[in-house]
């Protein structure tokens, strides 16, 4: 991921050794004891500020799931580096049928719900967009679709960080000339 980012940072003109130690340290949190409150981007932003690391690079590994504003290019290449070597498949120390097995489970529990006409699990598993019915499903009742299929994975299945569920409707207004 550092090798990538510091291409990214190189052709784009932006900090390339700050750029790379962002990358390398964005995850620091996922290394310190669980028993510490707080994100992992949190925890790892507070532990690089005890020990002086530089503030962009504070930034970066605070800000690499939006949970803090980017304040630099570098932060944004950082996130755009992870979110490219986390697609991958393999990427999170999962055989292949696991990982299929996980996304096909992901569109199965969107399936289930009422008015699901396609689902499909993309970005290595970390989204699924869901097509409705618009005869079954209105505006109101996609958000709320939402809601009731991201708090059924949050049930039912484990995986690293989270998952965004978006439901899309299709309106159509149709008239003839006659």
């Amino acid at each position: 991921m550092a090798k990538l980012a510091a291409v990214i940072s190189s052709e784009l003109g932006a900090e390339v050794e700050i750029t790379k130690a962002g990358a390398l340290l964005h995850d620091l949190g996922k290394a310190m004891d669980h028993n510490t409150e707080g994100t992992h981007a949190m925890i790892g932003a507070e532990f690089a500020r005890r020990y002086g690391v530089h503030s962009k690079v504070i930034n970066i590994i605070a800000s690499h799931h939006h949970e803090v504003d980017q304040e630099s290019v570098e932060a944004v290449i950082v996130e755009a580096a992870d979110a490219i070597s986390g697609a991958r498949p393999g990427a999170r120390r999962e055989d292949l049928e696991q990982y299929i097995k996980r996304l096909r489970a992901l569109e199965e529990i969107a399936n289930s719900f009422k008015g699901v006409a396609q689902s499909y699990a993309i970005q290595a598993g970390r989204e699924v967009r869901i097509i409705v019915k618009p005869e079954d499903i209105d505006d109101l009742d996609a958000t709320h679709l939402a809601k009731d299929i991201a708090k059924k994975i949050e049930e039912t299945m484990q995986y690293p960080g989270q998952i965004k569920v978006t439901v899309i409707r299709e309106t159509r207004a149709i008239e003839f000339a006659k």
